[in-house]
């Protein structure tokens, strides 16, 4: 079969005549230009992309909370001036409006505030909604205070893209007095799992591809947590809470943290991992709601974050698993997150148990 050539309008010629820039955007609501697009970091980049948001909106268990924190509790929204932070497609900010806001500031910096202003429009609510594209800490807002933050910020592990900060800037800049946050508190708890299957694939692998030995990989995509979807089945200890915060209160110091944890084993299995998750509360208004991305809650698209064991731990019904779990912004990007762990095995029975850090 052999290859032939365009001869089609548009499709010869030099390359540089086969891509109309102007066209392109001119579909995109005619306001998404190259210039715009090009000045951006990858990560406000990557949130310009649509895949993201509806992954986002499909996830049921995240926007559904976020509708019925708003929308079910219309007397605490009524008449107020909300600040609508990483705004999106501004369904959060639709759903304010909805509740009987006066008013919502939407601030986002990727491109999408583009296409959330035509959204807006569409649903015959540009009058309710400012959308102001930028940084929240560059915007300026033209209130002087807001009643009510609300903000879908939270990444992998809670405190993944450090976007919390924005929130606990705008709350000391913004935030009248007593107004509310949503969410307001969160927490992460940590389990033990046995997940020798996977584990197993994971290491094996590396030892021969196609004929080749690579199991220093191995050891080295050990130390990386996965990000993965993780049902109850696995879990083998109780649950413990390492981090429980309050953005009401809370400092931007408090985003690093180094705590201890306890977990007790309820089988007779080996510990290949642990599994992390957190929850949000929106606990300040008339009819508190709570988001959870427990392995019991059902799928979110934060999914749940795995740290395998260097060294498995054969656990008996009884035995503790302790240590500390240490959280920090990466020195080389602050929006990612340096974790450190320490497993201290504690058998029932008094005897001597294994001790490691990674």
């Amino acid at each position: 079969m052999n290859v032939t050539k365009s001869k089609e309008e548009g499709f010869i010629g030099e390359k540089k005549t086969w891509f109309d820039e102007q066209a392109y955007n001119a579909k995109l609501c005619g306001e998404l230009t190259i210039n715009a697009r090009e000045k951006h970091d990858y990560y406000y980049g990557s949130y310009s992309s649509f895949y993201i948001h509806e992954e986002m909106l499909k996830d049921k268990n995240r926007t559904l909370t976020y509708m019925k924190a708003i929308e079910h509790n219309k007397e605490d929204f009524k008449d107020k001036i909300v600040l609508d932070i990483g705004s999106g497609t501004c369904i959060l900010s639709m759903f304010a409006v909805r509740a009987g806001a006066k008013h919502v500031y939407a601030v986002e910096n990727a491109e999408i505030a583009l296409f959330a202003k035509e959204i807006v429009k569409r649903n015959g609510m540009e009058d309710k909604i400012t959308i102001l594209k930028g940084k929240m800490e560059e915007v300026v807002l033209p209130v002087d205070k807001v009643d009510i933050i609300i903000s879908e910020w939270m990444g992998y592990f809670l405190l993944y893209e450090s976007m919390m900060d924005c929130v606990l800037w705008a709350r000391d800049h913004y935030l009248v007095e007593g107004g509310k946050i949503l969410p307001d508190k969160c927490q992460i708890y940590v389990s033990g799992i046995e997940d020798s299957e996977y584990k197993s694939q994971k290491i094996d692998f590396w030892k021969n591809v196609y004929g080749f030995n690579m199991d220093c990989l191995g050891n080295a995509a050990m130390k990386e947590p996965i990000v993965d979807s993780v049902n109850s089945e696995p879990i083998i200890s109780d649950a413990c809470k390492i981090l429980d915060i309050d953005l009401t209160k809370m400092s931007l110091e408090d985003t690093e943290f180094s705590n201890e944890y306890v977990l007790t084993f309820k089988e007779e299995e080996k510990c290949h991992a642990i599994l992390a998750w957190f929850d949000c509360e929106f606990s300040r208004l008339t009819r508190p709601k709570t988001l959870s991305t427990s392995p019991h809650a059902g799928y979110t698209h934060w999914k749940q974050v795995v740290f395998y064991l260097e060294q498995d731990i054969q656990m008996e019904r009884g035995d503790k698993l302790t240590g500390s779990i240490a959280c920090k912004k990466s020195p080389q990007n602050f929006r990612e997150l340096d974790i450190k762990i320490s497993f201290h095995h504690k058998p029932a029975d008094g005897h001597e148990g294994v001790n490691f850090v990674q």
